[in-house]
């Protein structure tokens, strides 16, 4: 399987930071399968961080090797989904050993519905009937360092 990561500087060796934003899944290695969201990411980046280029950095995983991992995967964006999110963007550690976290990625579109969500105005039910037209691209959080050591860069794109 092939993974991109967006960001202002090629990433050759993957690591976990010690700070980190509170996103979706919470700490850890943001990577997807779709080339065009790593080049959006990437160019937020580096504007947010005022860089003229931006990078995405591009690695292969084997898939027998994906599946010796302790995976969390969700299929698609759910109550259980919506939950986990919250909890993780609001700062709130959700318990588990997982290596890579799978699932939707709550992007700048969603981000307006789980804010009314957590503040109350947008029940479960809701919120995810709003999320669902908006065709959510993928994730893939490495976690842990063993799941990053399986994560094999092949090259970095200019954008």
């Amino acid at each position: 399987m092939i993974l991109y990561h967006g960001s202002s500087v090629e990433v050759k060796e993957p690591r976990l930071l010690k700070i980190q934003r509170e996103l979706d899944f919470g700490k850890g290695f943001y990577t997807t399968s779709d080339l065009e969201q790593a080049s959006r990411w990437a160019k937020r980046t580096a504007q947010r961080l005022k860089q003229e280029t931006a990078f995405v950095s591009v690695y292969e995983i084997d898939d027998a090797v994906m599946k010796t991992l302790n995976c969390l995967e969700f299929q698609k964006s759910d109550v259980e989904w919506l939950k986990f999110v919250v909890s993780n963007r609001k700062g709130i550690a959700v318990e588990g050993n997982w290596d890579i976290i799978i699932g939707p990625v709550a992007n700048d579109r969603t981000a307006p519905v789980i804010d009314l969500y957590v503040d109350g105005m947008y029940d479960e039910e809701e919120t995810i009937k709003r999320l669902l037209p908006q065709n959510l691209k993928d994730q893939y959080v490495f976690k842990t360092t063993i799941a990053i050591q399986s994560l094999h860069f092949k090259e970095a794109i200019i954008l």
